[in-house]
């Protein structure tokens, strides 16, 4: 059975940084054998999350229905004044939707964490804050996370990084991620 990975992240601004090194990380999954899936930028410009609020829009509804079917996930966040964007964010309260399925949640899922900013304080308190989130979402974050600090890490398109060691870590989240959902289907 082939494991499906589906990767959370970037910011409106299409090919950001931050989806830049989701793809890296959704790199390290596909050579593991995963199937991937990318859901960044205008994918993610979701209503409000509202919980007593039942009908969904097309893309919350992809949404749902793609992390309803995933075997382990990624999420790039860019770190916004030390925290998950708002639009990142956003898109993790629609895991709410899941709460009634066999799976509740991230439940039984490891979660790759990556935080992305221009600056190590913001870069790591984001990471801190992604991996709460995917705690209380019971998920398992993966033994390794990722803190990129824009600064001094440049991506081009399609994840291809400037420093290797950076490029190397990312991709072993996604591994991580992999070895574990194989663990655990």
């Amino acid at each position: 059975m082939t494991v499906t990975v589906v990767g959370i992240g970037g910011s409106v601004r299409p090919d950001s940084q931050s989806e830049r090194v989701l793809h890296a990380a959704l790199e390290g999954a596909r050579e593991s054998g995963a199937k991937v899936r990318a859901i960044t930028g205008a994918d993610l410009a979701l209503p409000f999350y509202d919980p007593h609020v039942t009908d969904r829009s097309p893309l919350a509804t992809e949404l749902v229905e793609a992390l309803r079917g995933a075997d382990g996930v990624l999420i790039s966040s860019p770190g916004y004044h030390g925290m998950v964007s708002g639009l990142v964010k956003n898109a993790l309260d629609y895991v709410e939707d899941l709460r009634g399925d066999s799976r509740p949640y991230f439940d039984g899922r490891a979660v790759g964490c990556i935080g992305v900013a221009y600056g190590w304080q913001a870069t790591v308190t984001t990471l801190q804050a992604l991996r709460s989130v995917v705690h209380a979402l019971r998920g398992w974050p993966t033994p390794l996370g990722g803190a990129v600090n824009s600064a001094e890490t440049r991506f081009g398109p399609g994840g291809a990084c400037d420093d290797e060691k950076v490029g190397a870590t990312l991709r072993t989240i996604g591994r991580q991620v992999v070895e574990f959902a194989e663990q655990r289907v």
